[in-house]
């Protein structure tokens, strides 16, 4: 078995180290984006948010930020520190302290993931044009020899072409299947790295807004006193 993939290996070319090269960087990307999408930037959203939000409730943000900082590589937690450094801002100001970390934060979660659907496609390009450099070989190897070996020149030369194809597709398939699931993934962090921190800027705006208490509003010495059923507005 190792000897035939080795003689295939031989007579495939050019086209074969191509995809060989692609497969081993395929591989590198694939374990780069698991362990940054699924492990290093990754964080429990809800718990969380939780806490940062007990920690203002209490008006402890000087804690939250400490935090923030805690969580190592997390980028939810970035985006929240961002917010909460501009915590004594108006609402316009917390408002673009989030947009603006949210910007700086989203190309870390998508870099280099577009590269694994070009493997992908290259792959495919790649066996199609080893299939059809081979099928020309064999042709013109045919042209030139014995009538006895011609047939079998000819099976030879098909079977390398066809071997480059499915060579070709054999990187390409698991590299979509992979590629489908980390877009996903990449997807979903960004989800919760907007919908974390919006969160946290309502939070905060919220912070700045007393409820209307009609109670408090007019039950003040100097104002009016409320009127009784039978007292009458004075006309002007």
């Amino acid at each position: 078995m190792m000897q035939d993939f080795g003689k295939f290996l031989l007579d495939g070319g050019v086209a074969v180290y191509g995809m060989l090269f692609l497969s081993a960087f395929g591989i590198a990307v694939t374990a780069e984006r698991i362990k940054a999408l699924y492990f290093r930037y990754s964080i429990d959203t809800d718990n969380f948010v939780k806490k940062i939000r007990a920690m203002l409730i209490s008006d402890k943000i000087e804690e939250a930020i400490g935090f923030c900082c805690s969580q190592k590589e997390a980028l939810l937690p970035k985006v929240v520190k961002a917010v909460l450094e501009r915590a004594d801002r108006d609402d316009e100001n917390i408002k673009n302290a989030q947009e603006i970390a949210t910007m700086e934060i989203v190309p870390l979660v998508t870099q280099r993931l577009g590269y694994l659907a070009m493997i992908a496609n290259v792959a495919t390009l790649i066996g199609l044009l080893g299939t059809i450099h081979g099928l020309i070989q064999s042709f013109q190897a045919v042209s030139f020899a014995d009538p006895a070996q011609k047939q079998t020149l000819l099976a030879q030369g098909i079977s390398v072409s066809m071997n480059t194809t499915a060579m070709g597709l054999f990187v390409a398939i698991p590299v979509m299947i992979i590629y489908s699931f980390l877009q996903a993934r990449q997807n979903k962090m960004i989800e919760e790295i907007v919908g974390g921190s919006a969160k946290v800027v309502d939070i905060l705006i919220s912070r700045n807004y007393q409820s209307f208490d009609e109670e408090s509003a007019f039950n003040v010495p100097g104002n009016l006193p409320k009127m009784t059923a039978g007292s009458k507005r004075k006309s002007v």
